[in-house]
């Protein structure tokens, strides 16, 4: 009898370029789970066009519906726990989240940052890396907890930066090393091979035990 698959959730706000990558290594077997949902704080974001194109429903959790944070993110919660994931993924998810998520998904929320953190945290790290004059940039795939950016560290990918980059000519070079550390973060994840420790993440064989739930 074949194990059932694990299942997770996407939060995006944007684009939605990282779902996508998720989404196809999910089809093509290489992740071993299943979407089973993309929630969105934004009504306008295309990652609901990709949702759709991939039979997957499509939430939206609209910021500017509810009067306050607090408010939000209860009916955040609410739509997330619909779904009853194994792991939340946050694939361009913009706003930050308050600590009673973060607590309730600990171990089980993973997201990625465009930088080799902890270097250039918060927004258009990309530019601040340039503005710096690093030689090398990159990502970091990470568990999520109450501080931001600052989760251990599941996977980091490199870049060169050259003379000439600009913010969005980092990103693009950035972005592409994100498309593979993603899936890859999240395969590992749902191999059981990943054991944090302090606040490092120790990779182990597969079927070791892991950071997620234990029911």
């Amino acid at each position: 009898m074949k194990a059932e698959k694990g299942t997770f959730v996407v939060l995006a706000s944007g684009r939605g370029s990282n779902f996508q990558a998720i989404l196809d290594k999910a089809a093509e077997g290489y992740i071993p789970a299943v979407c089973k949902a993309l929630i969105t704080d934004n009504p306008d974001a295309y990652a609901i066009e990709r949702a759709r194109a991939a039979g997957i429903p499509g939430e939206v959790v609209s910021f500017r519906s509810f009067s306050d944070k607090q408010t939000y993110e209860t009916a955040l919660i609410a739509a997330i726990q619909k779904y009853d994931p194994d792991l939340v993924v946050l694939a361009g998810y913009m706003r930050i989240l308050g600590s009673e998520i973060v607590r309730k998904y600990s171990g089980r929320m993973v997201n990625i940052h465009p930088s080799l953190l902890p270097s250039f945290t918060g927004l258009h790290a990309q530019q601040q890396a340039v503005n710096y004059g690093v030689k090398v940039a990159g990502c970091t795939v990470h568990f999520v907890t109450e501080d931001m950016d600052a989760g251990p560290v599941i996977i980091q990918r490199t870049v060169p930066v050259f003379e000439g980059d600009d913010g969005d000519i980092l990103a693009d070079r950035i972005l592409i090393e994100e498309h593979k550390a993603f899936p890859e973060a999240i395969r590992l994840f749902f191999e059981r091979r990943l054991r944090i420790e302090g606040r490092v993440v120790k990779i182990g064989n597969a079927h070791s035990p892991s950071p997620g739930r234990d029911d």
